[in-house]
């Protein structure tokens, strides 16, 4: 392994490691409907996080549960100071992703950042917008293991 192999290594294990530790409640877990989709966003693509959006309001639309989780530059786009290219309106439509992902929230989507994200920022949950929590890897693992749940990638 490289320097930089051996450091991504070394942080993806202290993150996982972190993210392992963080507390787990039951009862929000039991409180949210079983998502039958989960859609995981790590693209940095404008459009391809568009494309994220359009189809997981779709699935909404067809009466899918939906629980998004954005890592990575995907998750740049629940930043309360998020780049550019997340606001910028995208043809044909003018929507932006953020403003796709903040109107899936106000559909009930539960939407998360991965556990590691914000460590990796060096931020805390302050530097999202509202709504956007962080994932908790065991309820995270749960969810996308539940019987009957698809999970799209982007």
């Amino acid at each position: 392994m490289n320097n930089r192999q051996t450091a991504l290594a070394t942080f993806l294990a202290a993150g996982l490691t972190a993210g392992a530790a963080l507390p787990v409640s039951a009862e929000t877990a039991n409180t949210q409907s079983p998502a039958s989709l989960v859609t995981v966003l790590t693209a940095a693509d404008a459009q391809t996080q568009l494309m994220a959006m359009v189809l997981t309001t779709q699935a909404v639309e067809q009466g899918e549960t939906v629980h998004m989780l954005l890592c990575g530059p995907g998750g740049d786009i629940a930043l309360a100071d998020a780049p550019e290219s997340a606001t910028a309106p995208q043809p044909p439509r003018e929507m932006s992703p953020q403003g796709m992902l903040q109107m899936l929230i106000g559909r009930g989507v539960t939407v998360e950042v991965c556990a590691i994200y914000l460590p990796g920022l060096g931020a805390d949950a302050e530097a999202l917008i509202e709504d956007v929590g962080v994932a908790q890897p065991p309820a995270m693992a749960a969810t996308m293991l539940a019987e009957g749940a698809s999970v799209w990638s982007f």
